[in-house]
């Protein structure tokens, strides 16, 4: 029965039912983030951000070992300093932004992973590049549930000032009302976020559930009000169904459910409404 193919891993495993809340939680909180990415062109930079956190959880993991809260208090911090040394370095130096966080990014990552080298061992460093949401816990569930709330609700505080700074940001800088503290906010919400999605999908793939359905929602619709919801949907299906494809097959959940959702991205490249190759061969 397909019902039974489609319900059984979750109605008999509890960590397949933890799994699939923990990407439903994140995908609500974090994929509006990642479609205000997108239009502000931020997303080299949110890549950057999400290797630029393992400094800290590396730290965290020697002195505490595989503990939620330390993890992500620790990548919180050096998130929030790599971004502080990153615009210190674009506005006293002829670096451009994106360069100045591939420096940082590329040493935060290097150093990372000797720190987990020196005293941890390749499971460990795998566990952290790549995650593992099969062994989500409670912990892990309450944590990406806060960071997923507080995210919403600071969207919806700052929802106009994005919109204006996305697709007017001369007038937001000429007005100057409220454009530092809106920018403030928007990156504290995308760091808490990535170190949560790290605690899923590690460090490598955490970004994969933010930017990848906003993506998708640029070929489909040119109404925010309608690609927020969209991009969260396609996040929820591809994450159903790479739980299910990684179950059945055997395979490395998270990179599955990344994968998944980049095959739908990529489709919607080809036969989006917008922008795509079959509107491209209409003309």
């Amino acid at each position: 029965m397909i019902t039974d193919f489609l319900t059984d891993p979750f109605t008999h495993y509890a960590f397949m039912r933890r799994a699939l809340a923990a990407c439903v939680i994140l995908s609500v909180g974090a994929t509006p983030l990642g479609i205000f990415m997108t239009l502000r062109r931020m997303t080299l930079v949110g890549d950057a951000m999400s290797h630029a956190i393992l400094p800290g959880v590396a730290l965290a993991f020697l002195l505490c070992g595989l503990s939620v809260w330390p993890m992500t208090i620790g990548g919180f911090v050096v998130g929030v300093l790599v971004a502080i040394i990153a615009t210190i370095l674009t506005r006293t130096t002829q670096l451009k932004e994106d360069a100045s966080f591939t420096l940082i990014y590329l040493m935060s990552l290097a150093g990372g992973i000797m720190i987990i080298s020196a005293k941890g061992n390749s499971i460990d460093l795998l566990h952290i590049l790549f995650g593992n949401i099969l062994a989500v816990d409670n912990n892990a569930l309450y944590l990406v549930t806060i960071v997923s709330w507080l995210t919403v609700i600071a969207l919806a505080f700052i929802y106009r000032g994005l919109i204006i700074e996305c697709f007017d940001p001369d007038f937001m800088k000429s007005a100057r009302r409220g454009h530092d503290f809106t920018s403030q906010i928007f990156f504290i919400l995308l760091v808490i976020n990535l170190v949560a999605s790290f605690q899923a999908l590690g460090t490598l793939m955490a970004l994969g559930l933010m930017i990848l359905p906003s993506i998708a929602t640029r070929f489909w619709t040119r109404n925010m009000d309608a690609a927020i919801p969209l991009g969260i949907f396609i996040a929820i299906i591809c994450s159903f169904a790479g739980l299910l494809v990684s179950y059945y097959y055997r395979l490395p959940s998270g990179p599955a459910v990344v994968f998944l959702i980049g095959v739908v991205t990529f489709a919607s490249t080809l036969i989006g409404r917008y922008g795509s190759l079959r509107t491209y061969l209409a003309r």
